[in-house]
């Protein structure tokens, strides 16, 4: 019993201190001043994938145009000229002649990632040594490229940066947001805090040189998402992802919760294929495992009752504190939403394990097709 009693009391223990302390790290990151800037900035270019409209897509796409950088052309991508998306482009592109800006049609089939195959056209299209890729639904504040290349130090091999949700339009919006903000992001800050930054792919800024390096977009072809991939690519080489101190904007809308339960399987599929060990420890970065803990050690006698409510308090107590901090939802739908992601996730993480492949954007997408070959790879 004594041996039980220790482990419960250990997981409960160690759960709640990485559960408050990568808390405390990202609030303590969020609040503090942007990076400064280097006088000298380079010339980049800034390529945004495009496919399809979504509601947002006005708003977010036309914020590549309204940057305070001196020196940067924007790349649009679309899978094809007959893409929805680009009679929306072509227009941005028309009301703002003051930037250097050309849309690009077409996939080349570099990889089985289709996000790639519409991005490595730009690739081939640009002279810059520096490249940053921003999904379509990011929204760029004034100083993004700044922000990126302040990031850039000795050993850097790739800034990126996890998105984080803003204006859910209702319940199942507020789940979304709860996953990204003080969930998925909050993690991510706290292990790039310790030397070990994972890319998302939501916003991938690059040296060319070392891209290449790599093996190029074949290269981030190898997993079956191209964070995944470009974290290994770079920590191949001696380098680190690191991210941007302060973290960029999603807006979310309305969601439905069969969208957002799909979407979070996809992306926690993408994890297990890429970092498998990492994501079976995953089941205990939720209340779950702590919570179970704590109703066992109340029922056995180790642990008082009131200590229950107490613990919940103080668990979401945090969450609600950091996103105050860092200025992310924090209402009463958005704690809500912090309740229902977590009863998600440990059913997530058990369906995870069920199967390995998943449709994105009308694109089937399997574990099969994914070049893993160990070969160097060259574009």
């Amino acid at each position: 019993m004594t041996i039980v009693l220790l482990f419960l009391a250990a997981l409960l223990s160690i759960t709640l201190t990485a559960h408050l302390l990568s808390a405390a790290m990202t609030a303590w990151r969020e609040s503090r001043p942007p990076k400064p800037v280097p006088d000298d900035l380079p010339f980049i270019a800034l390529m945004r994938p495009v496919c399809g409209v979504d509601p947002f897509d006005a708003e977010t796409l036309g914020s590549s145009f309204n940057l305070d950088y001196p020196n940067y052309e924007v790349i649009f991508c679309a899978p094809s000229e007959r893409d929805p998306a680009c009679a929306l482009v072509r227009r941005l592109i028309e009301e703002n002649p003051q930037v250097r800006a050309r849309l690009l049609t077409g996939l080349d089939a570099v990889s089985g990632n289709p996000k790639l195959n519409n991005l490595h056209k730009g690739l081939s299209a640009t002279e810059a040594e520096w490249l940053a890729m921003a999904d379509s639904n990011l929204l760029l504040p004034r100083d993004y490229l700044q922000r990126l290349v302040a990031e850039w130090r000795p050993g850097t091999g790739l800034v990126s940066a996890p998105p984080v949700a803003e204006r859910p339009g209702n319940l199942w919006g507020a789940v979304e947001a709860a996953f990204l903000n003080t969930n998925q992001a909050r993690w991510q800050v706290a292990a790039d805090m310790i030397g070990m930054g994972f890319a998302q792919g939501k916003s991938l800024f690059w040296r060319r040189d070392i891209l290449m390096a790599g093996g190029g977009f074949a290269a981030l072809g190898r997993n079956m998402a191209e964070d995944v991939a470009s974290t290994k690519l770079v920590r191949r080489q001696g380098l680190k992802v690191r991210l941007t101190r302060h973290l960029f904007a999603q807006p979310i809308g309305t969601r439905a919760a069969r969208e957002v339960w799909d979407r979070q399987l996809r992306w926690s599929k993408v994890r297990r294929d890429g970092f498998v060990m990492i994501f079976a420890a995953e089941i205990a970065q939720g209340p779950f495992l702590p919570f179970l803990a704590a109703l066992a050690l109340a029922a056995l006698g180790a642990m008082p009752w009131i200590a229950l409510p107490l613990l919940v308090a103080l668990w979401y107590g945090a969450e609600v504190l950091l996103a105050r901090i860092a200025g992310w939802p924090a209402s009463a739908r958005d704690i809500a939403g912090f309740a229902i992601r977590d009863a998600m996730l440990p059913a997530l993480w058990l369906m995870t394990w069920f199967g390995r492949d998943f449709t994105w954007r009308g694109n089937d997408m399997t574990h099969r097709d994914v070049a893993r070959s160990d070969t160097p790879v060259t574009e």
